[in-house]
């Protein structure tokens, strides 16, 4: 029976009084929410409800903030058995992100996939960073990004950076056809190339900018990560003992495809900013600007030649 407007509880009120038997716990929207938000506490996830509202809302094709207003509104069986799969792989610490298959990222929606970084909050602060530079450097604006998984940073700088263009490289085809078809699926398409690549081994074209985050945690770093890090593709995560195998890499490649006024803007670990710049300065290079973070840590370096 449909409940009048009046009759209706508030999502959060359904709760373990309601729980009588599984089919019932799941029956409704609102006792899905709360059936997978005290499970999610029970295994102490960050977001439990968070993440409840976002998995009934993506099953049953709501907004989250929608759910509040039909804490009884009926679950199929199908909804049902969906919610139930999707609960047990967050529960298995697969990421909400993974589980859906996109992450916003700058205002903007990414697709993922096995082969792509799920995208951090704290690296827009290299987009932040990029775009700081708008006003001193050439136009239009030549930008290469190393490493570029989904296509974030790159495609987050031209979708606010109308008369700029650029080149993704990453070394694994599966995160390249993502980021092309990120980059179409955003509209800047005509103004971005994907290609696979090794840092940038055969480019000859010189830019006015390079961006990139790197792989840069050590491998002895692996067993006290969070578990949710570990449905990231490993060659994303991890740069040799240290976690600086990638700038090692990746510095002395960049530098002689820089224009005369280019700059290069890393992201680094929160420890590693001395060594990264000690790599910099090695390859002839000097830091120009440090770039917090979301936490006021130093998260990424822009750095110039000379």
């Amino acid at each position: 029976m449909e409940h009048k407007p009046d009759e209706q509880k508030p999502l959060d009120a359904c709760g373990p009084a309601d729980r009588k038997h599984d089919d019932f716990v799941l029956g409704t929207i609102g006792a899905a929410v709360n059936e997978l938000t005290s499970q999610f506490t029970a295994a102490a996830l960050d977001t439990p409800r968070l993440d409840a509202r976002i998995l009934v809302g993506h099953v049953t094709d709501l907004q989250p903030s929608l759910l509040f207003a039909r804490p009884d509104q009926a679950l199929s069986a199908a909804e049902a058995t969906a919610i139930r799969t999707l609960g047990a792989r967050r529960l298995a610490r697969e990421p909400v992100s993974r589980i859906l298959g996109h992450r916003e990222f700058w205002g903007l929606d990414f697709e993922l996939n096995e082969a792509t970084l799920d995208p951090r909050p704290d690296t827009e602060s290299v987009v932040s960073a990029a775009l700081a530079l708008k006003d001193r450097l050439p136009e239009p604006a030549h930008v290469l990004d190393l490493g570029t998984g989904t296509g974030c940073i790159l495609i987050a700088i031209l979708s606010d950076w109308a008369t700029a263009r650029g080149i993704g490289i990453d070394r694994e085809p599966r995160a390249v056809q993502a980021a092309q078809a990120n980059a179409a699926r955003l509209g800047v398409g005509s103004r971005a190339q994907f290609r696979e690549g090794n840092w940038c081994e055969g480019l000859v074209d010189i830019f006015d900018l390079i961006v990139s985050n790197p792989p840069y945690i050590g491998e002895d770093e692996a067993n006290s990560l969070a578990p949710e890090i570990g449905f990231d593709p490993r060659a994303a995560l991890f740069a040799g003992a240290d976690g600086l195998g990638a700038y090692k890499a990746l510095i002395p490649s960049a530098k002689p495809r820089l224009s005369t006024a280019g700059r290069l803007i890393l992201e680094i670990g929160v420890t590693q900013e001395n060594a990264v710049e000690a790599l910099l300065n090695k390859a002839g290079m000097t830091v120009e600007v440090r770039v917090p973070d979301l936490s006021g840590r130093v998260r990424a370096l822009v750095a110039r030649s000379g």
